[in-house]
């Protein structure tokens, strides 16, 4: 038996497209050093630094040794202060094994649509949305079919129509 030695892709990579978001990202920063002023809408990347008090909270856990891999669902203590603060500000009461903090958003959609998508799905998808949705429901075998959102039909419009 031979083996193929040649590069290969998953099936389920099949009709997966990349993001352009970076490359949109790449654009607007161009068009900054042209000295056009940009709205970032891109990445999703907060348009602040991070807080002071938040750099010196890491800092001091890493200095206390936290260098190493957290648990799954990530650090017990954040999630506890985490599950406190949204049942503070929220009727229902939050258990910290309900809470999961992961590194970034695109990790976690990509997670919740393979949980729940199988091969042949159809999922309702928003549009325009962040583009990783629909790169995960085609990683997952799903088909996404979009929804066009208008603003004109959206609660939120209806109610700046009535304050007018």
């Amino acid at each position: 038996m031979k083996l193929d030695t040649k590069s290969r892709i998953a099936k389920r990579m099949q009709g997966v497209r990349g993001e352009a978001a970076f490359e949109m990202l790449g654009r607007a920063n161009e068009l900054e050093r042209q000295g056009r002023s940009i709205i970032h809408l891109e990445i999703g990347e907060p348009d602040f630094d991070t807080p002071e008090p938040v750099i010196r909270a890491g800092v001091e856990w890493l200095r206390k040794g936290a260098t190493h891999y957290s648990p799954v669902p990530g650090v017990w203590d954040l999630r506890v202060v985490i599950a406190r603060h949204l049942s503070s500000r929220h009727p229902q009461q939050i258990d910290p094994r309900n809470v999961i903090v992961t590194p970034g958003a695109k990790m976690m959609i990509f997670s919740m649509i393979h949980s729940v998508v199988d091969p042949g799905d159809e999922v309702i998808c928003p549009e325009p949305a962040y583009p990783a949705y629909e790169a995960a429901i085609r990683m997952a075998g799903g088909t996404p079919v979009p929804l066009k959102l208008e603003e004109a039909k959206s609660s939120l419009a209806s109610s700046r129509h009535k304050q007018k």
